[in-house]
């Protein structure tokens, strides 16, 4: 049956405030799931939807705690009344080799609003159940809406992209909601020293809490000198006979072009007949391209990859994220920095592009 709804719009023209619209949700076909939402992650991701050219009005929104209300003929493992996390990355092997496809929304005033997966900012939304996963229902509804995309992506880079060990030594740049995340993630699975670098004094500090052990403030000092010199070992040298100096990874969760090749200049150098080079891993979404020094990257037998949804299955990783949460591991309660209204979401979005959010913002539903 048709689901009544209010839904965070992006005008197709630029430069236009979000809408809030009333609109009728469809009932759902064959693999589509209906969720009434609880809570809604705010990600800096989707400034850049925002702010970039587009073909349609956009649906925004990748992250959410909520309750099914209604499931298609071919949905198996959800039922009208579970408590669910809606998330942008295909819950199991499974369903990601499903094809799925993208949302349209009907609008009241005849567009067409679009998503490449899911939306989330909304009071309701309609998914592909690949991305619908069902939870516990003694979760926290608000905090743990954010677990379907900061912290898989995030705390997933460490845990499952560079799968870092007791011991390594790491860098994250950018310790917004998704880098404090990764933070979290690399003090629990022992690394040291846990390297945050920031602009601003009080997010290094917050960084510290989650488990960061030293802070680089990338607006008074030049980083890579600074975490090289941090991470120095005078016993082993590189092919130039130089001592090794570097993290054995480095996290990008900005994306910008200088972010980028920071995590390329950070990393360690192999030693010379003892073992390979440290790993860049770019989490953040880049909007340009960069060049790297592939000479350094060589000689130094360096490594680059990338890291999407931070290497997760939701379906296995969302209920770890969950205990973790519960055990203290990874501290949401105090990761969730502000909340809003759905008619507060212009103001949420200016927040978030001016900097003044320290951790994660949600909305809340009422």
């Amino acid at each position: 049956m048709p689901t009544e709804a209010r839904v965070v719009v992006v005008p197709q023209q630029q430069d236009q405030p979000l809408e809030v619209i009333d609109v009728t949700l469809p009932a759902p076909g064959p693999h589509q799931v209906v969720v009434r939402q609880f809570a809604s992650g705010i990600c800096h991701s989707q400034l850049h939807t925002i702010h970039n050219p587009r073909q349609a009005p956009a649906l925004l929104g990748h992250e959410s705690t909520g309750e099914v209300l209604e499931v298609g003929e071919s949905v198996t493992d959800l039922t009208p009344g579970d408590t669910v996390m809606v998330t942008w990355v295909p819950k199991d092997q499974a369903q990601a080799r499903r094809q799925g496809g993208i949302t349209r929304l009907e609008l009241p005033d005849g567009r067409t609003a679009t998503s490449i997966n899911v939306f989330t900012w909304a009071t309701h939304t309609i998914a592909d159940e690949m991305y619908v996963v069902k939870v516990p229902d003694d979760i926290d509804r608000e905090t743990d809406s954010i677990i379907g995309c900061a912290v898989i992506t995030g705390a997933g880079a460490v845990l499952h992209t560079a799968n870092v060990q007791s011991g390594d030594s790491v860098a994250i740049i950018g310790v917004g909601g998704v880098g404090l995340s990764a933070v979290a993630a690399a003090a629990h699975l022992g690394a040291n020293p846990v390297i945050a670098v920031d602009l601003d004094d009080e997010k290094l500090d917050f960084a510290k809490s989650f488990g960061a052990t030293h802070g680089v403030n990338a607006a008074e000092v030049d980083p890579v000198v600074a975490i090289r010199a941090l991470t120095t070992i005078s016993e082993q040298f590189d092919i130039l006979r130089q001592p090794v100096a570097g993290v054995d990874y480095a996290f990008d969760c900005i994306g910008h072009s200088a972010t980028m090749r920071q995590i390329s200049e950070v990393i360690r150098g192999g030693e010379f007949g003892q073992r390979k080079g440290g790993t860049a891993v770019l989490v953040g979404v880049p909007q340009t391209p960069i060049e790297l020094d592939s000479r350094q990257m060589f000689m130094g037998e360096r490594s680059y990859v990338c890291s999407l949804g931070g290497s997760c299955t939701p379906g296995e990783d969302l209920p770890r994220f969950i205990d973790w949460h519960r055990q203290g591991i990874l501290d949401l309660d105090s990761l969730v920095t502000q909340r809003y209204s759905i008619d507060d979401i212009g103001r949420a979005v200016e927040d978030l592009e001016n900097g003044r959010i320290a951790g994660r913002s949600i909305l809340v539903f009422d």
